[in-house]
């Protein structure tokens, strides 16, 4: 009994260390930037109830522009009928399609594309939203402004 605590007492030391110096060995990467966002349907404008739900996680390698997201929702009132992300546009008013989603905008899904300077410098200023259309809302049934992650 003693050695069983003794060793696990040296085991969670032992891993406290490793998560401590990892931590501080990995640096940030400066020429990427991640964004994250939750779609609900109080965030489209006008607002819209719904049931459905769902996440962006996104980044941008500020070097290339190329520009990376993985998106999951669940609930929509129907199939979705088409995805795009807007900017520039604030939390609250709406804006211009500015990039598709393409394929088949089924959950969970991936994609890419190479941004304009244009196009970068509004999403790094917080300026773009994603939205997921179906057919009994063809203006958008769930959306989420796209947040900088530090």
């Amino acid at each position: 009994m003693l050695c069983y605590r003794a060793l696990r007492s040296t085991l969670v030391s032992v891993a406290f260390v490793f998560a401590v110096t990892g931590c501080s060995v990995l640096a940030p990467d400066k020429h990427m930037a991640a964004f994250s966002t939750q779609l609900t349907g109080l965030n489209q404008v006008p607002s819209v109830v719904t049931a459905a739900t769902g996440q962006l996680y996104a980044v941008l390698d500020k070097n290339t522009l190329l520009f990376r997201w993985k998106l999951a929702f669940s609930g929509l009132s129907g199939p979705a009928t088409d995805g795009h992300f807007h900017g520039p546009g604030v939390i609250g008013a709406n804006a211009k399609s500015t990039l598709a989603i393409k394929g088949p905008i089924k959950s969970p899904l991936e994609g890419r594309a190479t941004l304009t300077a244009v196009q970068a410098e509004d999403l790094l200023a917080g300026k773009w939203y994603v939205s997921i259309r179906t057919k009994a809302h063809p203006g958008g049934e769930i959306r989420g402004q796209l947040i900088l992650r530090e």
